[in-house]
């Protein structure tokens, strides 16, 4: 499912047991997080169990007759975690009142335990022990929901948040240290490539950027386990304990130590790490700058000092010691405050220097509303010590402020297509077109798939507006007009899709071939609007007709019951056409965003989204690193699905209907006076 679909129902369900937990326990407020957290674990290592398991089977051998039995190493090659039957999910889920429910959970955790040394300790145990049987028993019920189920992604980091969210008052969510939302880490994975060697987050949080570096490496079908190594710092205790769980779940180790990184190595990782990723604490002033005038981290000094002897703003601690830590190949990208590009005073000293290396690779400007729990603007700083020569003394200013999806009321994020195609413009800077190229033509193949896809939908649309025709005792010629005319303009668009494809297909595959294969695809993607308009227009035709006129049968209500299945038979086969339609125009929408930008597949300046900038520009402009100071203003563009005519139409209908129900009840009125005598 989406990253956040149905999120904000999680939640409320989440803290409603974890309500529950805390009433009926002994754990002050701040101290249920874990045992809600283990039964999370728990799930989740459940559906990744499942969700692997049958392919394991599939491919296990055999030697006379006999299968060799499931071993964990089967489970880490895929990235899950064996579970024996006493761990497993369901097991506990279908205890009944007479077991004992938390010493069950604490068998199922020490079996993970037994079977994995790196997770001895990490995993809660004696805290389900002040638990009553039927609480537990309820939490484990909570979390057995099939929203959890399909969960994928950093769910533990989603949860941990969310919690964060509520303890606010607890002292737990401090400094602006908060967790990193899953578009964000994957951009940054996305432009870094973290594919091999020493990956290192010195604020590794619950492990999302390990997590998403391993998804990425899959992703080249290979097993991360194999060709990285992952390191981490985190100063909180039990967020170690569920990075630790996290990477578990996903059949990853890492390396993570309990340390606070301002004053600490723990890794003795300077000039060492191939990858830098991290989301570290915004602002943070309280850094004592005696303890590390002299870190070797600090390649560029020291930021400012404030008057009590602590830095001023330890943005540029973070830095400067992310720049140190990589090797003369090594690459970096981080999440920083919006207000560190642009920052004034020793902090721009320090930007300065740090511009003057030409290792700054990419700037990239997020809007607000990314963050689950706050609402401020961010900025993606990305390091390159090994850029191409001709790159050297240039900044890729990207802003994206204006590129994103609403996911809820309060959260945004980006699509998986608008991330693909930021990341194209990081090809086109790379100098790799044939990457950019093969994005587009995936697009226009996707698009022509889903157009293909599109006739089962259609049909079975068609096959029920018939039938529901057939039943009504008169319709009126819009209705018949409207259905005659879809019903040929469908059998046209099929006929379209089909022959386009085959010219699509002998098209080369370079860019002037790619040109015009959106040129002879871009008819069938409007064509697919136009018939969303009309399938939706004579959904309300057939809709008004079977509620304005009897049926032809005349049965009464058992009639009128029937012909009320059929309208809601048609609505969802609507609904279903439609949605399979939008896709077709959805998709050739981004190969057009991206060929329209960048016609000749190269990189240029486009206004308002990004711009390559030399060092004496950003000289010029006091060392901002600010994207937005560079790019300038997109110009305004039209609403271009807005259709006027339509619009008058879907209003024309809704008046008359209007109409029509205002005289009835006029009439009513007039009867009941009538009766009254008045």
């Amino acid at each position: 499912m989406p990253q956040l679909e149905n999120i904000e129902a999680i939640e409320k369900r989440l803290w409603g047991s974890a309500d529950n937990l805390r009433a009926n326990s002994n754990y002050a407020s701040n101290e249920y997080f874990m045992p809600v957290m283990g039964l999370i674990f728990l799930r989740h290592a459940y559906s990744r169990y499942l969700a692997v398991k049958p392919e394991i089977e599939a491919a296990l051998p055999s030697r006379g007759g006999v299968t060799r039995p499931l071993t964990k190493e089967d489970f880490s090659s895929k990235g899950a975690i064996f579970l024996q039957e006493e761990a497993q999910f369901d097991y506990l889920v279908g205890l009944t009142e007479g077991d004992d429910r938390a010493q069950a959970i604490i068998d199922a955790m020490e079996a993970i335990e037994s079977d994995y040394e790196t997770l001895k300790g990490v995993l809660p145990k004696s805290e389900y022990q002040e638990l009553d049987n039927d609480v537990t028993g309820n939490l484990l019920r909570t979390f057995n929901d099939p929203a959890l189920k399909q969960a994928t992604g950093d769910i533990f980091g989603r949860i941990y948040e969310y919690f964060l969210t509520q303890f606010a008052n607890q002292g737990a969510h401090d400094n602006g240290e908060f967790f990193t939302p899953v578009s964000l880490v994957q951009m940054i994975v996305n432009f870094i490539e973290p594919d091999h060697g020493a990956v290192i987050d010195p604020a590794c949080g619950s492990g999302g950027m390990f997590v998403q570096s391993a998804h990425f490496i899959e992703r080249l079908h290979k097993n991360p386990q194999d060709v990285a190594t992952f390191y981490g710092a985190e100063k909180n205790p039990t967020t170690i304990r569920l990075a630790k769980m996290n990477l578990a779940v996903h059949g990853l180790e890492g390396k993570i130590q309990k340390a606070i990184s301002y004053y600490e190595d723990p890794h003795d990782f300077l000039g060492k790490a191939d990858f830098v990723m991290a989301n570290p604490p915004f602002n943070v002033d309280d850094v004592d700058a005696e303890k590390i005038k002299n870190d070797p981290r600090l390649p560029f000094g020291l930021p400012g000092v404030n008057k009590k002897g602590a830095v001023s703003n330890g943005n540029y601690l973070w830095i400067s010691y992310f720049y140190s830590y990589l090797n003369n190949n090594g690459r970096a990208g981080f999440v920083m405050s919006s207000q560190a590009s642009s920052a004034g005073g020793q902090e721009a000293e320090v930007r300065r220097k740090l511009v003057e290396s030409g290792h700054v690779g990419a700037m990239v400007a997020i809007r607000s509303n990314f963050f689950y729990t706050r609402t401020v603007p961010c900025e993606l700083w990305f390091l390159n010590k090994n850029k191409p020569k001709a790159r050297k003394n240039t900044v890729l200013m990207l802003d994206a402020r204006n590129v994103y999806r609403k996911v809820t009321r309060k959260i945004y994020d980006f699509s998986p297509e608008q991330l693909a195609n930021l990341t194209a413009i990081v090809w086109l800077y790379r100098g790799q077109q044939e990457r950019f190229l093969a994005l587009v033509e995936n697009y226009q193949h996707r698009s022509l798939q889903e157009a293909h896809n599109s006739k089962t939908t259609l049909d079975a649309f068609i096959a029920s507006s018939d039938a529901l025709m057939g039943k009504l005792a008169q319709v009126d010629s819009d209705t018949i007009q409207a259905f005659e005319v879809l019903t040929q303009d469908i059998r046209e668009f099929e006929d379209t899709v089909a022959s386009r494809w085959q010219q699509w297909e002998q098209l080369p595959s370079d860019n002037a071939g790619l040109l015009k294969a959106s040129a002879l695809l871009e008819p069938i993607a409007e064509t697919s609007r136009d018939l969303i308009k009309q399938i939706d227009q004579l959904y309300k035709f057939v809709e008004k007709g079977a509620k304005d006129k009897p049926t032809s049968t005349n049965d009464g209500k058992g009639a009128e019951k029937g012909l009320n299945k059929l309208v809601k038979d048609l609505d969802e086969q609507r609904q279903a056409a439609v949605e399979q339609l939008k896709q077709v125009r959805y998709i050739f929408k981004q190969a057009h965003w991206l060929q329209e930008r960048f016609p000749d597949a190269e990189l240029r300046d486009v206004a308002g989204l990004v711009k390559l900038v030399d060092i004496e520009e950003i000289k010029a402009n006091d060392w901002s690193l600010t994207p937005g100071r560079y790019v300038g203003v997109a110009p305004e563009e039209e609403d271009e699905d807005f259709d006027f005519e339509e619009t008058l139409r879907d209003i024309h209908i809704e008046l008359k209907g209007l109409n029509e129900e205002a005289a009835v009840l006029a009439a009513q009125i007039q009867k009941n006076f009538e009766e009254l005598g008045v």
